[in-house]
């Protein structure tokens, strides 16, 4: 009993806050929530380059990465989540969805301070995808110490 009374206020208070949108339909978020989780929206997507070598850099140097890719399926490729190995890495969120046919980009920028010698990074990409719904897109670069 305890349990089901803070749950049913829970949900008056997120069926109270859902008819405030008047006219606007779905929100960006409710709309990636959704085809996250209904296989009916589920597309395939073709990674057209998911590991890269970028060479050398120089240490404190800013990477810029990108990863493209083309849905390949007949529904909107939504992009659910985008997450690095590690703190040295930021990701861009894909807002948008994907149409049919059409390309896009996961982008993210590595850090190189402090961290002189090879670096293998990762972004764990989810999306809503048949098959599986996680992808693994892999860089290395080559990180030379600054000049002093």
């Amino acid at each position: 009993m305890h349990k089901i009374i803070p749950g049913i206020l829970l949900l008056g208070l997120l069926a109270a806050c859902g008819g405030s949108q008047q006219g606007s339909g779905l929100s960006a978020g409710s709309a990636q929530f959704l085809a996250m989780g209904d296989s009916a929206r589920f597309t395939t997507v073709e990674w057209i380059d998911s590991v890269k070598d970028y060479g050398k850099i120089t240490e404190g140097q800013k990477l810029d990465v990108a990863f493209r890719f083309r849905n390949t399926g007949k529904t909107p490729l939504v992009i659910g989540g985008v997450q690095p190995s590690c703190g040295c890495t930021i990701a861009q969120q894909q807002v948008a969805p994907i149409l049919p046919g059409s390309e896009g980009q996961i982008k993210a920028t590595f850090n190189s301070d402090s961290r002189v010698g090879i670096n293998h990074k990762t972004l764990i990409v989810t999306a809503n995808t048949k098959g599986t719904q996680r992808y693994v897109l892999q860089f290395v670069v080559e990180v030379q110490k600054k000049a002093s």
